[in-house]
């Protein structure tokens, strides 16, 4: 895979003539299957329309449904709720084009709603800055401008009502972004994470009410930062965590023992399990 974020200015000119969001045939060979496994990560795969698009066909597929989708996906919407029901996350406002902008670095700058970490920067400075903003409003109107928090990087699945072992994120450099995510040997991933099981409990009971709060089902991964004196606040949800045997969640569930053919197996199952309630 190429180490680089996609180029989004480059994708859209290399699509301008195409209309749709559904690629040709794709509708048809998903309404002759028994079952669709999404495994897509940002845009209309994971913000909640093809999970509703699919509901108006009937098509069955697997995790969380739209509601889920589109509220974990819309970070403001998420932090909000988040904030509602008393779930530390880092302070944060969203900025438009031409709105004044009041910011303190350091800081995050991000899509709204971007997956893969793609459009993500962490600056340091007012150069650094507006060169982020310009990056993020690439692929969102609406961008996000988030404390920075300094800590250790965890991340933590669901699979059904089973949390799953805490995952401590450690990247060679920076943080982890696209690049770190997907390039082999740049990032240290330790599960189950080595911490005290007052943590990891503090972060299961976290992860359950996230969840909760969100509306996500059959399987997810939270995101957390853990400050040296032992605060954690939740980053966002994902309603469709990566699925490769190396990634996050597919580690988490095999350090209780899960394979990831089981992992995908159970997933199948419990998303079927799901439609016929």
């Amino acid at each position: 895979m190429d180490k680089n974020e996609p180029d989004i200015e480059k994708l859209i000119q290399k699509n301008s003539n195409q209309k749709n969001l559904i690629g040709k045939n794709v509708v048809e060979l998903c309404l002759n299957a028994d079952f669709c496994f999404i495994a897509l990560h940002g845009g209309i795969g994971e913000n909640g329309k093809l999970q509703a698009f699919f509901d108006i066909y009937g098509i069955r597929y697997s995790g969380s449904h739209y509601k889920g989708s589109l509220l974990a996906m819309d970070k403001d919407i998420a932090k909000q709720l988040m904030k509602l029901n008393d779930i530390p996350t880092p302070k944060w406002q969203i900025w438009e084009q031409g709105q004044e902008v009041y910011y303190s670095t350091p800081c995050v700058v991000k899509p709204i709603d971007n997956g893969s970490s793609i459009g993500v920067e962490i600056v340091e400075n007012k150069e650094q800055f507006f060169k982020a903003l310009k990056k993020a409003e690439k692929y969102n109107s609406k961008v996000m401008i988030e404390q920075k928090i300094e800590g250790r990087e965890f991340s933590v699945g669901v699979l059904g009502d089973n949390v799953l072992p805490a995952i401590e994120i450690i990247p060679q450099q920076g943080f982890y972004n696209y690049e770190n995510k997907y390039q082999k040997g740049a990032t240290e991933e330790i599960t189950p994470a080595d911490i005290s099981s007052d943590l990891a409990t503090r972060l299961s009971e976290m992860t359950v009410l996230v969840n909760k709060v969100l509306g996500l089902s059959i399987y997810s991964r939270v995101d957390y930062i853990v400050t040296k004196e032992l605060d954690i606040y939740c980053i966002e949800a994902n309603s469709l965590p990566g699925m490769t045997p190396t990634s996050l969640l597919p580690q988490e569930a095999e350090a209780i023992g899960i394979s990831f053919s089981e992992l995908c197996e159970t997933i199948v199952e419990l998303s079927l399990e799901s439609w016929y309630k």
